[in-house]
């Protein structure tokens, strides 16, 4: 297998902009098949969730959109007592997580004497969310974003996933689903379920905000309904960092490499490092053991590591640090000698992991911290799920008497100042007795 090692400093302007560009690249391309695809669910509803399913699952015509009760109690059935308690043990991580996260109710503050303001907390009506199951198969992405929205309120909670071509779920998903509060599922992926939870179709409800990760096509398909449908933190294809240097087992960083890489072709996964040695071991390694995964993990890490992957070499950990901020990368690992040092460099990333035994598995899957987190160098401004994704606020705002005497007089100058007659009559002419002119 190729692994890609180069040198930052050496690279072409192009080079260096399609590496942190990565998928944002392959998501363009596709945008225009993706608008067909959300068009023709706006227009015939029901009719084109079912074939397409039926083109892109292999699903039969007659599959249910909507997950019948009696596929849950078959699915649990299915599932082995070890897989349970897995499940079981990583939700209540999250959910211990995520608990105090965000207040309810009102929380006041006065700024001054008779000027009370404050922020009143609720949830929002509806959520959705997307498991995607091409690659695999997802019940972590759900509790990641289930348990939150559970613990926010939200009193409709909706999951998509493409169903397999008997039709059928992920059993471990709609196992989560009864774990999590999950009272609504369906059977419909891509960017057609995207389509049916942001416009509705005879059997699908629409929601008012959804949330998923996904390949290019589902990546598109947010971007395009983003005027119709809250479609939170951009979440795209799976992307790491390991910020090294010479100190960590090169194995175990070649096998950290391998976690997000073989998520997919269009996964990103880099190892920065200032040691040369730490560089020509893990690609030794990192050739070695992707030779030996199974097929089709093998191709994806195969491309990844002659694509968006591989190893980037720097002249020292201060300018991997920089180098990490600039990628802004989903997941970053830190594994130097002193990690709590490193991290002091650190301003842009989804998640931070810190030292040598926190593999990028351990946190995906059962640490508690949300593993559903921004992609695409969006974590310069987004942060990952959270239960205040699932919150509104509302200023709520009351005035004393005295309080507005006070301050209407500022208010009217700032409302004439910027050509608001309304504005500023409605101040001068206030009176105690709330009449104006009597």
């Amino acid at each position: 297998m190729k692994i890609s090692s180069r040198r930052w400093s050496e690279l072409s302007v192009e080079d260096k902009e399609k590496l942190l560009s990565r998928s944002e690249i392959d998501i363009a391309e596709v945008s225009d098949l993706v608008a067909v695809i959300l068009a023709d669910v706006r227009s015939r509803g029901d009719s084109a969730i079912r074939e397409l399913t039926h083109r892109f699952d292999k699903a039969p015509l007659d599959t249910a959109i909507r997950v019948p009760e009696s596929h849950f109690k078959e699915a649990e059935g299915l599932l082995s007592a070890e897989v349970k308690a897995a499940l079981e043990y990583s939700v209540e991580n999250v959910r211990r997580y995520h608990a105090d996260q965000v207040p309810n109710g009102i929380h006041w503050k006065e700024i001054r004497t008779g000027i009370m303001a404050g922020e009143r907390t609720l949830p929002i009506a509806s959520a959705g969310f997307y498991v995607p199951r091409a690659r695999g198969s997802f019940p972590s992405m759900l509790y990641m974003m289930a348990v939150p929205a559970q613990i926010a309120g939200v009193k409709r909670i909706v999951m998509a996933s493409p169903p397999n071509e008997k039709g059928r779920l992920d059993a471990a998903c709609l196992y989560t689903a009864g774990l999590c509060g999950v009272n609504e599922v369906y059977a419909m992926g891509g960017a057609q379920a995207w389509a049916a939870l942001a416009y509705g179709t005879e059997s699908v409800e629409k929601v008012d905000k959804c949330l998923g990760p996904g390949s290019k096509y589902v990546a598109a398909a947010k971007r395009l309904l983003s005027d119709v449908l809250n479609c939170g933190l951009p979440a795209g294809p799976s992307e790491s960092i390991i910020l090294a240097d010479a100190t960590p087992d090169p194995v175990d960083i070649a096998r950290n490499l391998l976690v997000e890489a073989e998520h997919g072709s269009d996964s990103a996964a880099l190892l920065i490092t200032d040691s040369e040695l730490l560089a020509q071991e893990v690609s030794k390694k990192l050739s070695e053991l992707g030779d030996n995964l199974p097929e089709p993990r093998r191709t994806f890490v195969a491309d990844v590591m002659s694509g968006y992957g591989g190893i980037l070499i720097v002249k020292d950990i201060v300018k991997g640090a920089e180098l990490a901020n600039l990628f802004a990368t989903e997941h970053l690992q830190i594994r130097t000698a002193d990690p709590f040092a490193t991290l002091g460099l650190i301003t842009n990333a989804g998640e931070i992991l810190l030292g040598d035994n926190v593999p990028f598995s351990a946190a995906n899957y059962s640490v508690g911290a949300n593993a559903v987190l921004p992609t695409g160098g969006n974590a310069r401004t987004w942060s990952g799920v959270s239960v205040g994704d699932f919150k509104k606020r509302s200023s709520v705002v009351y005035l004393s008497e005295s309080g507005l005497e006070n301050l209407r007089s500022h208010a009217a100058t700032l409302a004439g100042y910027e050509g608001f007659p309304a504005h500023q009559r409605a101040l001068i002419d206030w009176t105690a007795a709330g009449k104006s002119g009597r």
